[in-house]
């Protein structure tokens, strides 16, 4: 099985390079002139937008194939106060260059949108805007000129005090989005509302695939072993809205989100590193039926922490763990 790492958004190795730079609506507020308050939006865009190039040719240079977007690039971007502003026009170039080094490269990219992008409210004023940002992500991946492998991945969202039917209002509101925001779409089990197993029957219902965090399921499941979920997750990304924009010949891998617990008295929070071990021990359990998998790594330290846990994989090279290149290993069934 061929395992391919990622990271989300933030370098901390590459300086000065944040993809996230933002203005808050009060600041733009208290700039007289409203014209030159949006060119000034645009313009931090612009360096986001910028930034981002960067970090995709710093992973370029590590082998780096999987990188999630900064939902961050444009500043108030779905601000209710601005929706007359059309920052796209002013940053076409910049998104155009992001795309293209993507193809060329044949990289996997995806957006993961804020909590407040939630399908399961009970709220049509939320739920209103949560569709306004999903729109908007679908938006940005059309202005790199990306297809619908490029995915936005959200969790199902909260309960509010009745998770049965808070799952079928979540079902009623992804069956109504038109197929555009459909086919960009996974599903991720969260660390404390919809676990693993309600999360894949979902996804199975819906024909989404599901990304599976086994950080989040360590810490909130109904004591199954992921490893025996995996079949029935491997195969929602068979599944016609997984695969659109995919070549047959190429087919979109399965995602899994991986960290581990800052500590033993704070396990839902995110540690600096990865541990190698618990992983490992997921990978192998998949690993004789599953033949690539892209592992998004949410470790604090971010592409540090995808270099130190690859220096670790190195010490299982007797234990059929064979290292490919800086961010990709290959693992024995």
């Amino acid at each position: 099985m061929i395992v391919r790492f990622g990271y989300v958004a933030m370098s901390t190795v590459v300086k000065n390079a944040s993809p996230s730079k933002t203005m808050t609506f009060k600041s733009f507020g208290k700039l007289a002139d409203r014209e030159a308050a949006l060119r000034k939006l645009e313009h931090v865009a612009a360096e986001n937008l910028h930034n981002t190039l960067r970090l995709l040719k710093h992973n370029r240079a590590y082998n780096i194939q999987v990188y999630r977007f900064s939902s961050k690039l444009i500043p108030l971007a779905t601000h209710g106060e601005l929706a007359d502003w059309d920052p796209f026009p002013a940053l076409q170039n910049d998104f155009a260059a992001i795309g293209d080094y993507v193809k060329r490269h044949e990289m996997r990219v995806s957006f993961h949108p804020d909590h407040f992008t939630v399908l399961s409210t009970p709220r049509p004023e939320v739920l209103e805007s949560s569709i306004r940002d999903l729109e908007h992500h679908v938006r940005m991946l059309d202005a790199m000129g990306l297809s619908a492998r490029a995915k936005n991945n959200i969790h199902v969202g909260g309960a509010y005090g009745d998770k049965k039917s808070a799952g079928e209002r979540f079902k009623a509101n992804v069956t109504a989005l038109p197929d555009k925001l459909k086919e960009r779409l996974t599903f991720e089990n969260d660390d404390k509302t919809f676990n693993t197993p309600e999360t894949l029957e979902l996804c199975e219902q819906l024909g989404i695939p599901m990304v599976l965090d086994i950080h989040h399921q360590w810490v909130n499941n109904e004591g199954e072993d992921p490893a025996d979920l995996w079949p029935r997750i491997l195969k929602t990304w068979q599944s016609p809205y997984a695969q659109a924009g995919s070549d047959p010949e190429d087919p979109l891998p399965p995602k899994i989100h991986a960290s581990s617990p800052k500590s033993p008295s704070d396990s839902r929070s995110h540690a600096d590193h990865v541990e190698a071990g618990p992983l490992l021990d997921f990978l192998r359990k998949i690993a004789p039926y599953t033949e690539r998998v892209d592992v998004m790594l949410e470790a604090k330290l971010k592409d540090g922490a995808l270099f130190a846990l690859m220096e670790d994989l190195g010490f299982y090279s007797s234990e059929g763990v064979r290292v490919i290149d800086e961010a990709s290993v290959e693992i024995a069934p």
